[in-house]
């Protein structure tokens, strides 16, 4: 990912709540296929440190999750990125005040992203699968007024659905965030992003912008 130091995001914590928040990701391998990529919810957990690790499922049809399999077993050392998208849009020119002073503008798109390398190790255990999407129906379902558990389905039907995925985990070797949100624009220009942001009604990313330029 390229990174300029003004849009780089380093700090565990605030990488790992984002990651937590947007909850789906875009995992990226290569094989000899050629490039595979799926978008699946994702779990993350802080250990082990210092950047966590992430588990996903993937369907058995899906190719990527056998990776370089030999009859039928995922093969391991499986290199991947996962990537997360958070909030994101389009700025326009017209928005900075410097436009009307030099002209010297140009539309640019404001983002979150975070990027998360490691080895993927594939996991095929019964138990363990059904655990992973226990917990990960939970992680979205406990805010529910009236919350859906895996255990509210037969629990044959549970079995027979998690035979039909690939479980996997993703020890996370290396991670980098991105705020790309106007922080090399003049501070005017900044201020003039987010009121223009959320004019329109993009008031996620206009927050962020207050918080990396106006606020600071």
């Amino acid at each position: 990912m390229y990174l300029p130091k003004e849009f780089a995001e380093d700090r565990i914590p605030v990488l790992h709540d984002a990651m937590r928040a947007i909850a789906f990701g875009t995992l990226v391998t290569t094989g000899a296929g050629g490039l595979a990529a799926s978008h699946i919810p994702l779990l993350l957990d802080a250990e082990p440190a210092p950047y966590g690790m992430l588990t996903g499922h993937l369907a058995r049809g899906n190719p990527q999750g056998r990776g370089s399999q030999s009859r039928g077993v995922p093969a391991e050392g499986v290199e991947a990125l996962a990537i997360f998208l958070g909030p994101h849009a389009y700025v326009s020119p017209s928005w900075y005040p410097s436009k009307h002073e030099n002209g010297k503008v140009v539309p640019t798109w404001n983002y979150v992203a975070i990027h998360a390398h490691g080895t993927l190790r594939f996991i095929d255990d019964l138990d363990w699968k059904i655990a992973h999407v226990t917990r990960l129906t939970a992680s979205q379902e406990t805010r529910r007024a009236s919350p859906w558990a895996v255990s509210d389905a037969p629990p044959d039907y549970i079995t027979g659905m998690a035979k039909g995925i690939t479980g996997f985990a993703l020890p996370i070797a290396q991670l980098y965030g991105k705020w790309k949100m106007s922080q090399n624009r003049l501070p005017a220009d900044s201020a003039g992003a987010a009121e223009g942001l959320s004019r329109e009604g993009n008031a996620a990313v206009a927050a962020i912008v207050i918080d990396r330029n106006v606020a600071n």
